[in-house]
């Protein structure tokens, strides 16, 4: 993206100036953070996806009045669902970067931020009063507003408490500091934990720029199933114990069974390396519910002719990162790859595509021939 276009979308601030002053710090409005925005998506494309099976959706009907309600249905939409007009309602499709084009390049925008933060984008939509109601989020987003417009009433309160029982945490006694009505085209970042609540007014979109920010529990989780998979480790001893004695109550856990189990588990051990390579592994890891489409096998000198023709561009799913300490990572798996490939690479990954006159290594055109059979990467459009 243009330097332009980039101080454009932060409002004139360059990126540095905007982590300094604003990132995880306080929220930033921006009025026509992209001239012209009006959405990606038709009404009907939008619909068309949230009642597609493979497209994560949610339709949320919520009452503002006392006591707050809220429903949530979650997809494949119907869409005999997605006409009402007798209360507010709004759908949420998530992942929209990996079925868009379009979405997938509004997400990388974003790239002043690093990719290994970056989750997806979001879209929703809503007819007028409609709104999932007040909540917080636990990481980063930027709101950016497509059609229509939104009513964005925000702010920074220590009581969190939530609405008991409801399917959505939303919070009981929101208290707003500021209130803006965004137009097409404005944005307003809200940094984690900041209490927000969008109200349509009129039938309108919103796209949501969403951070991965993993909790101590979930990084923990990850690590200790991503080390329990290493070779070293499953080739670790077996509990034995060949001193065993007669015990006179056989369901008690015994004192030196506890030490021999103290003593295996302190002999798991793990290096700066081992953090390194699990986080390759960890953040490109797609989701569950994340596929690729083969394109089957392609002679290599075809590919190669597609390559030097169109150049060549990452899948939208494709996750690609790299560490000065751990190499590079590609769906979740490492990458083996000689040192003079690494700024091929790493130009790929961070512009996600690479121009027909790329000079490539035989290691690479053989590399990038296997990923693009496997759907992990595709030519690029005329």
């Amino acid at each position: 993206m243009s330097a332009t276009m980039m101080t454009t979308l932060l409002g004139g601030l360059a990126p540095r100036q905007f982590l300094e002053e604003y990132w995880q710090k306080k929220p930033f409005l921006v009025r026509q953070a992209v001239p012209g925005f009006s959405g990606l998506l038709t009404r009907a494309d939008l619909f068309d996806l949230a009642c597609d099976q493979d497209v994560e959706s949610r339709l949320i009907r919520y009452r503002p009045t006392a006591p707050q309600t809220s429903t949530v249905d979650h997809g494949p939409q119907k869409k005999n669902q997605l006409r009402g007009k007798h209360e507010p309602w709004t759908v949420l499709v998530q992942g929209l970067n990996l079925w868009v084009p379009e979405a997938d390049a509004l997400l990388h925008r974003f790239n002043f931020i690093p990719q290994a933060r970056l989750d997806d984008l979001m879209v929703s939509y809503a007819i007028d009063g409609g709104g999932v109601g007040p909540h917080f989020d636990n990481y980063d987003v930027f709101l950016l507003q497509g059609m229509g417009r939104r009513r964005w009433q925000i702010a920074d309160q220590a009581d969190r408490t939530l609405v008991e029982g409801a399917p959505l945490k939303l919070l009981r006694n929101f208290q707003p500091v500021h209130d803006w009505v965004l137009e097409p085209g404005d944005m307003l970042y809200l940094p984690p934990h900041w209490a927000h609540n969008g109200i349509a007014i009129g039938e309108c979109t919103t796209y949501s720029i969403g951070f991965k920010s993993p909790t101590a529990q979930e990084l923990a989780y990850g690590f200790c199933n991503w080390l329990s998979e290493q070779p070293r480790l499953q080739e670790q001893e077996i509990y034995a114990d060949p001193d065993l004695e007669l015990q006179d109550n056989s369901a008690e856990i015994s004192a030196a069974m506890i030490d021999r189990v103290e003593h295996m588990l302190s002999m798991v051990r793990w290096t700066r390396a081992d953090v390194a390579a699990f986080l390759g592994a960890y953040l490109t890891e797609p989701k569950p519910n994340i596929f690729f489409d083969p394109c089957g096998s392609v002679p290599h000198d075809d590919f190669v002719r597609g390559f030097q023709s169109l150049g060549c561009r990452l899948d939208p799913r494709t996750l690609l990162l790299w560490s000065a300490e751990s190499g590079f990572h590609l769906n979740g798996e490492p990458l083996a790859c000689a040192s003079a490939d690494h700024v091929t690479l790493a130009r790929l990954a961070h512009h996600r595509q690479l121009d027909a006159d790329t000079p490539l290594s035989p290691a690479l055109w053989a590399l990038f021939h296997d990923w693009y059979e496997d759907g992990f990467l595709h030519f690029q459009e005329k």
